[in-house]
């Protein structure tokens, strides 16, 4: 472990923050001095009323805050802000002007801009038309649309009637998309007419043609676009208007907010699907408001004016963590596509040209810019880059020096970590304090983190199960189609009755940061991206010589790369055609990104006495690690077919 820190702030630096001035503020409620981070924490949790509270007022929430802060203390049960009235929309469209709200790249394909005053009208026209299409309260409307301008405002759009939104990115498959949407009953479906990937023009017109008659609930598909084709997509589908068309008789009037419970759902995100279908996980209104604002302000030290980018897609939670940043007043830097097309350092250019404040990436993505060589350092103008935060996988150490020898000497470097089911962050980073390598900064604010070994036993300095001990404005309000809460509480709250539970191996550090070991269930995590084995299985299956499937995540090279293992019919070996007509059904039912890095055939799966393969098992086994439930399989010696497989040591 590195005997200093690889940055610390300058005194003047880390006063001028909004952490130091939120600090300040709080030793007043507290009656006490609040000198540095840990202070402050503790004391957020210990006074989770005052506190929330606090973040309520100091960033200007828009509503009627109400009395009562926190009743119901329990979890899952606990009620934050119980009598409140706000609007999300109302909230980040804040401003109005000739100033920038969103600069758009699509990559070297498209560049558009919206100023404040843009942005509304376009908000104004679609909340008009998803209206006149019944979207009203409690109504959902589904988008399968790349990260730009018009997602934003869609999603504005529907936030503003008090309607809920869900995403995906358009290189899902068929089943995908109707795996999550199916569930959800949207009234409109919006897409767009393709997408650019690498340079390649990608049409997806003939998905849409499936997804459409699929959605019985959908009245109306709009469709946005971006490879110029809206027209002839939408004439190919029923009830689908090109976007164009759609506004053509609505003229910019002002919007009209439509304020609902702090509870009341705003975005339906998904989980892996490894188990079956996604999970359909609701968020509220209020909990994702207040805590992206304390994130964002307080974490990140987002202001007025600052340029905020995250590589992201809009099947990521950190699309809805990115398109937040507007209720800060920052505007957004949305970027489409490769981040190495046209070439490796797009993402850089786009840094300087656009004086972006903060940086959003992934870990895969830090680690690939260090294989290519690049030194932006060297090449680039990245003075107004205050702050580049990583998530979607832990950040090897060799990754932070990376960083700070060849992209940044001073910059904030603050490695994430939350997810889906809270639409933010449990640990992430301080502007007030060092970043020493190797290590996430601090836990949230307001949230009890902790690390647990398997007997509930806090525990210091060695690896267990992260944890929250206390309730916060962020858990899901409840999960879609569990109208008794079943599924909700068997996710989070059965391991750690009354405690969440989240599903990754942490420890703490002697510096009060954190680290993450991964996921420990079995949930697959390339490059970030979740991904659930019954969505590859689904696609498996359906190719004649496979049997049965079993995938895993297996640690490779600082990261996580999928692995399939397969059996075949009989008397059948996987050759190189088989190996790509597997992958190329993968990628075309679910997505390029659920793709396995290799492909293994074996003789035999492990299977559970009730007859269900084990991952976890395998996954054990392929790590050289001890498998606790041996006597829970019903065929345990086809574990050792998984040990030491050579194709797995490349």
């Amino acid at each position: 472990m590195a005997k200093a820190p690889l940055w610390t702030p300058h005194p003047d630096r880390a006063a001028r923050t909004q952490m130091a001035s939120f600090m300040r503020r709080m030793s007043e409620v507290a009656g006490r001095p609040i000198r540095d981070y840990r202070a402050l924490h503790a004391f957020s949790v210990a006074e989770r009323e005052a506190f929330w509270s606090a973040v309520w007022d100091e960033f200007g929430v828009v509503g009627d805050k109400g009395e009562r802060v926190l009743i119901d203390d329990r979890m899952p049960g606990a009620r934050f802000f119980p009598d409140a009235r706000l609007n999300f929309a109302e909230n980040l469209l804040r401003r109005d002007g000739s100033e920038e709200a969103i600069v758009f790249r699509g990559e070297d394909k498209l560049e558009t801009r919206l100023t404040w005053a843009e942005l509304r009208a376009l908000v104004s026209r679609l909340q008009q038309w998803l209206a006149s299409q019944g979207v009203t309260v409690g109504s959902r409307v589904a988008a399968m649309m790349p990260n730009m301008p018009e997602t934003v405002a869609a999603m504005l759009a529907t936030a503003s009637l008090g309607a809920t939104w869900s995403s995906c990115s358009p290189d899902f498959g068929v089943r995908g998309v109707l795996d999550r949407f199916g569930q959800i009953e949207p009234t409109v479906l919006i897409a767009c007419d393709g997408y650019w990937y690498g340079g390649r023009r990608i049409e997806i017109a003939e998905k849409l043609k499936e997804i459409v008659p699929a959605l019985p609930t959908v009245r109306s598909t709009l469709i946005v676009p971006y490879l110029g084709i809206a027209d002839d997509v939408a004439g190919a589908l029923p009830n689908a208007l090109p976007l164009a068309e759609a506004l053509a008789p609505l003229a910019a009037q002002p919007i009209r907010y439509e304020r609902v419970g702090f509870n009341h759902p705003l975005y339906i995100l998904y989980s892996s699907g490894t188990t079956g279908v996604p999970k359909c996980i609701v968020h509220g209104v209020g909990g994702t408001l207040l805590q992206h604002l304390k994130e964002h302000r307080l974490h990140c030290d987002v202001r007025p004016g600052d340029r905020v980018f995250y590589f992201t897609t809009c099947g990521w939670m950190m699309w809805n963590w990115l398109v937040s940043a507007l209720a800060s007043e920052a505007t957004l830097l949305l970027f489409d596509g490769s981040p190495f097309h046209p070439k490796p350092s797009v993402l850089f250019d786009y840094a300087e040209a656009e004086g972006m404040t903060l940086f959003g990436t992934s870990a895969k993505y830090i680690d690939a810019c260090r294989k290519e060589g690049l030194r932006p350092r060297d090449t680039h103008d990245l003075s107004s880059v205050r702050l580049m935060t990583s998530t979607g996988s832990p950040l090897a150490a060799e990754s932070f020096d990376y960083v700070y020898e060849a992209i940044k000497p001073d910059i904030h470097l603050a490695s994430i970590s939350g997810g889906t089911d809270i639409v933010s962050c449990f640990v992430l980073g301080d502007p007030t304090s060092p970043v020493w390598r190797g290590e996430i900064q601090v836990p949230g604010l307001g949230l009890a983190v902790d690390v647990w070994a398997e007997d509930g036993r806090p525990v210091r300095q060695e690896k267990g199960e992260l944890v929250c001990t206390k309730a916060f404005p962020s858990m899901p309000v409840m999960f879609w189609n569990d109208p008794d809460g079943r599924k909700y509480r068997a996710a989070y709250f059965e391991r750690f009755p009354g405690v969440w539970h989240h599903g990754d191996f942490a420890e703490w550090t002697e510096h009060g940061g954190m680290i993450i070991h991964g996921r420990s269930d079995a949930t697959l995590n390339p490059g970030g991206v979740r991904i659930g084995t019954a969505e590859i299985y689904a696609q498996v299956e359906q190719i004649p010589e496979v049997v049965e499937a079993l995938a895993i995540g297996q640690e490779w090279e600082g990261d996580v790369r999928i692995v399939l293992f397969v059996r075949l019919k009989p008397g059948l070996t996987l050759d190189e055609a088989l190996v790509n007509a597997i992958k190329a059904k993968i990628r075309s039912g679910a997505s390029p990104r659920h793709v396995p890095a290799r492909i293994v055939q074996v003789a035999d799966i492990p299977r559970t006495k009730s007859g269900k393969i084990t991952e976890l098992a395998v996954r054990d086994v392929v790590h050289g690690r001890e498998v606790k439930n041996k006597e829970a399989l019903a065929n345990p010696e086809a574990l050792e077919l998984f040990r030491d497989l050579p194709e797995l040591r490349s």
